[in-house]
């Protein structure tokens, strides 16, 4: 924080310099010191105070060239997301997630910040007719968990389910009452957006778990995209989507009552979700690229 070359400090701690290397090598493993490149994009600025004045959420613009690989895109904005999660999550926090590809992305990305009595909490379940879904979504809980060194609670659930009858029922039985309890107390939700147009599809479009009757569906009912497999209009509204009856993410208005809630996308294909998402204000902090960002300002 002074600007001290290693070799000042090892003087100052009586010390080698080999031996404050080691500590801060120790230090940015363990997250105490982040050591960040900072570029130039003044065009970055530039959106990200345009995103705030339009929208009323605090944007984080990642500068990524035009001309990248989507998969090369979506891993610069997942490191970045991931280092600002690291800022937001403390100890004595609940911290709700979905799952998905981005946050798969940023789960491989975490670094390192041990906290005490913190959970992380799955969203929304992961079962489909093909699969149970566990691996895959508790995949991506350990990886936080591991990283801030807390405690996580599956939502042993499916996607959704046949009938919205059983899903009433399943809401009333003691474990899913105490899971959406945890939900409940969320200080900080992590999500990204999907949408079941888009040309790069999530993962819930392309893992069976709609049929071509739920498609059908959606588009009669007009939706743009979901967070946590609840769907929602390009204005924001979302209770008379016929498939949310059947889901098992949070309400949108449980979702509003999370004081941060961390929205993480990357690619054009995002658009139209995004938007949406921000009608439904259920964003407080986003995270994307440039690209994305110059798209969402410029077609209002």
């Amino acid at each position: 924080m002074q600007d001290k070359t290693m070799a000042a400090i090892a003087t100052e701690l009586r010390t080698s310099r080999s031996s404050v290397s080691r500590l801060l090598t120790f230090a940015r493993d363990r997250g105490i010191v982040d050591i960040r490149l900072q570029p130039p994009h003044a065009h970055g600025d530039e959106l990200e105070r345009l995103i705030d004045g339009r929208f009323g959420v605090a944007a984080h613009v990642v500068p990524v060239p035009e001309n990248v690989s989507e998969a090369d895109r979506l891993d610069r904005v997942s490191l970045t997301a991931a280092r600002l999660v690291a800022q937001f999550v403390e100890s004595n926090m609940v911290v709700g997630l979905a799952w998905g590809s981005t946050l798969s992305a940023v789960s491989r990305n975490l670094p390192q910040k041990d906290t005490h009595n913190t959970l992380f909490v799955q969203l929304n379940g992961a079962g489909n007719t093909q699969t149970t879904g566990v691996e895959y979504s508790s995949e991506i809980l350990l990886r936080f968990g591991d990283a801030f060194g807390a405690v996580v609670q599956q939502f042993p659930v499916p996607a959704f389910f046949d009938e919205p009858a059983t899903r009433d029922a399943m809401w009333r039985e003691r474990m899913t009452r105490r899971v959406l309890g945890l939900q409940a107390r969320m200080d900080v939700a992590l999500f990204s957006v999907g949408s079941p147009a888009a040309d790069v599809p999530s993962h819930v479009y392309v893992g069976g778990y709609l049929d071509e009757a739920d498609y059908a569906s959606l588009a009669e009912d007009h939706a743009v995209g979901d967070v946590a497999t609840v769907f929602f209009r390009a204005d924001g509204s979302w209770r008379d989507v016929r498939l949310n009856a059947r889901a098992t993410g949070p309400s949108l208005d449980r979702l509003r009552r999370v004081p941060r809630r961390v929205c993480v996308a990357a690619g054009q294909h995002k658009l139209r979700a995004l938007r949406g998402a921000l009608a439904a204000g259920l964003v407080t902090d986003v995270v994307l690229d440039e690209s994305l960002a110059s798209a969402l300002v410029e077609r209002l």
